[in-house]
């Protein structure tokens, strides 16, 4: 492993660096969650610092109740008139996702996460049936936007939410997703000190260690600074893979007053690994059998000498706030990454005619630089029996990826049962050499509106421009330039008894990067969405739910024609039902449960014959449930018990509908102790070993779900 290449020892140093000095100065802390337990108004929720942290902070328990992501202002969830989720820190580890963010949300309505089955280096998400990976994964509200290869990964541990709004979001955030966004909220710098030490390992010899200290700088609290840090390596499930892998995230915080803040922060990240064997496996011989049965979860196709996979990823960023006595207040995010990654493996393609599988190697070098920033202002004011919330913004991005891919074909042919490595690689070919810049301005304006007795209207609007520009040495050169407007309308009524029904409509544009047959760049994708739905907080419990349907065209979609050029021919549909319930009943339980309905069509195509069809991968029903009990008295007193169980329905290997992949029920389960700061926690997903596939995007590209994963983790908080 090319630890030193990627520079993971300084992470472990720095990380070893800071724990010695921040733990043994300890001090004692509040529990920063409590703060959140009442019931929020919207003018406490949207007035000053504290509003803002209600937002980004700490949950209660499952239970948030107010969202930055739906609004770009700190509301109420009921008030967002499209379906918001947030999974909160004490989820996280409730469910025990130690690293890969996907993994967060298997218990989400309307998200489908790891398609393909365990991949290590990317978090994969499907949002109403749309693949939100690349255009739909935000940090802070700042786009973590990838093309190609160049993809940033964040660790679930530098996390204190993660948000889903589902639905279009251009209105907000410019081109995206149609299906909806996620937005990974970092941890923060709190009022209060805290500190926390963690150590674990699974059942499969990968050990993790992380740290999170947080404390003032100054007698006054003006000044507060968080350090969170974790390094995490070993063996993976499948035959040959490991990884090694750390970051470190310093933050300060200066608040001289309620109405100014500034926070500066950085991440500096890395990975080194042999990949997994997943994701590119046959249908026959994962679904059904092959003539030598099916392959083993823990089957390894690539060649273990030529493969590894490392990226580095460096962050720094700030947001600033400040309020004027006239009521305004102004808020800017800024936000610059750089991401280094190179990758080589061999995988297959095909079977031969004895069964083997045909494989080609393949490599990238891939370099990356992301800037972001978002600027708003809000006031809220009165016209005659109108009380508004205004907010206007202008945003820009600019991402620009330095990309170089390289085949290597034929590569040797690998007997699935009896696999014999070492087989000489052909010379790789270089088939791209490109370097891609895309440009984004947007400008937007968003009126909430209250009237009558419990009415209320949300009105957005949004123009943007995008420059894209390929400048290739092998491959396309060409330039485009994109204009769109959006904009999304929402009517809610907000019943005295925490019944609030909503009905929105939206419309999205996503940019497209390529050529057509006819050489000219793709054009954005568009569409829109109508959705309808009941939000409901009730007065007697501490708990959120949401039942929303949904309609979404998505138009302008680039199709592969059989000369295997590109031609914009194609519309795709997505309705369906959600259901989501997340409470805290009592100290001692906690629950949450979800249900998706999707209905996803092919309604144009260059093939006649797929209109009317299921796109493959998504399927169409799931559903998830999590308990929680936690012992408050007696001599188990701090022992808590928690068990899940997903569902996945059926859904197609191929757009043609003619194989299917079933269903699958997998169960979780979780004991934990905590007592006096010190906690032990024992998670197992996939309880019962349950052996399926994922999903199949295509007869050549399917992936088995999760193993049984056993962690176990000590922890120390003061």
């Amino acid at each position: 492993m090319q630890t030193k290449e990627t520079g993971l020892y300084r992470i472990l140093m720095a990380s070893a660096a800071v724990a010695a000095i921040a733990i043994p100065h300890a001090v004692s802390a509040q529990d920063a969650a409590a703060t959140s337990a009442t019931q929020l108004e919207r003018l406490t929720v949207e007035g000053g610092q504290a509003g803002d942290r209600q937002a980004t902070g700490p949950v209660d328990g499952y239970v948030a109740e107010a969202t930055g992501t739906g609004s770009k202002t700190a509301t109420p969830i009921s008030d967002i008139p499209q379906s918001v989720s947030v999974v909160g820190r004490q989820e996280l580890e409730d469910r025990g996702v130690v690293t890969k963010i996907d993994e967060a949300l298997r218990y989400t309505a309307g998200v489908s996460t790891e398609p393909f089955g365990s991949d290590p280096d990317t978090d994969w998400f499907y949002i109403r049936g749309f693949d939100a990976t690349q255009t739909g994964v935000f940090l802070d509200g700042l786009n973590l936007y990838s093309y190609g290869f160049g993809g940033f990964q964040m660790d679930a541990y530098l996390l204190e939410r993660v948000e889903v709004l589902k639905g279009p979001a251009s209105v907000l955030y410019g081109g995206s997703s149609p299906g909806g966004i996620v937005d990974l909220i970092r941890k923060r710098p709190q009022d209060e000190p805290a500190y926390s030490t963690e150590i674990g390992i699974n059942n499969f010899g990968n050990a993790f260690f992380g740290f999170d200290a947080n404390d003032r700088l100054n007698a006054d609290g003006t000044l507060t600074y968080r350090i969170t840090g974790k390094v995490a390596g070993g063996d993976n499930y499948s035959d040959y893979s490991e990884d090694l892998s750390g970051f470190l995230m310093p933050q300060v915080t200066y608040a001289p007053d309620d109405a100014t803040s500034l926070t500066v922060y950085a991440i500096v990240s890395a990975l080194d690994q042999t990949h997994v064997g997943n994701g590119f496996l046959p249908y026959e011989g994962t679904v059904t059998s092959a003539p030598f049965g099916k392959i083993d979860r823990d089957f390894f196709f690539g060649e273990p000498d030529h493969d590894f996979g490392r990226y580095d990823e460096q962050m720094i960023g700030y947001e600033f706030s400040h309020e004027f006595d006239n009521g305004w207040k102004v808020t800017q995010n800024l936000r610059y990454s750089h991401l280094d990654k190179a990758e080589e493996l061999v995988y297959p393609y095909a079977y031969t005619a004895t069964y083997d599988l045909a494989r080609l190697g393949f490599k990238h070098d891939t370099s990356v630089d992301s800037f972001a920033v978002d600027n708003r202002a809000e006031k809220e004011f009165a016209t005659g029996f109108l009380d508004h919330a205004l907010l206007l913004g202008l945003d820009y991005k600019n991402f620009k990826i330095d990309q170089t891919q390289a085949s290597a074909f034929p590569a040797p042919d690998l007997d699935p049962g009896d696999p014999v490595y070492g087989g000489d690689l052909p010379a790789y070919s270089t088939y791209l050499d490109q370097v891609m810049r895309l440009k984004q301005v947007g400008v937007y304006a968003q009126d909430q509106i209250r009237f009558g007795d419990g009415w209320f209207v949300t009105l957005n609007g949004r123009y943007d421009h995008v420059d894209t520009e390929s400048d290739a040495a092998i491959g396309t050169s060409y330039q485009a330039s994109d204009d769109a407007l959006s904009g999304r309308a929402g009517l809610a009524y907000e019943f005295d008894n925490g019944l609030t029904p909503y009905v929105s409509a939206a419309t999205f544009f996503n940019p497209l990067i390529g050529t057509a047959f006819d050489g000219s760049p793709l054009k954005p994708e568009m569409g829109h969405q109508f959705e309808g739905g009941i939000k409901y907080q009730p007065t007697f419990i501490d708990g959120l739910f949401t039942a929303s349907v949904y309609h979404i065209v998505k138009q302008n979609v680039a199709l592969t024609r059989p000369d295997f050029l590109q031609e914009q021919l194609g519309e795709v549909t997505s309705s369906g039902l959600e259901l989501e319930g997340k409470v805290n009943l009592t100290q001692n339980w906690k629950l949450l449960g979800s249900y998706t309905y999707n209905d996803l069509e092919i309604t144009e195509d260059l093939n006649a014959e797929l209109i009317g069809n299921r796109p493959y991968l998504i399927p169409e029903h799931q559903a998830a449930l999590w308990l929680e009990y936690l012992v408050t008295e007696g001599a188990l007193e701090g022992v808590s018990f928690g068990g899940g169980l997903r569902y996945q329905g059926e859904s197609f290997a191929d757009n043609a509908n003619t194989a299917k992949v079933p269903d699958a029920v997998v169960a979780d389960a979780a004991i934990r102790y905590e007592n006096n700061g010190w906690g032990a926690a024992l998670n197992v997903t996939n309880l019962f070993d349950k052996d399926y596939v994922k999903g199949c995007q295509g007869l050549f590209t399917c992936g088995y779900g999760d193993q049984r994963t056993i962690t176990l983790k000590l922890s120390k908080s003061w």
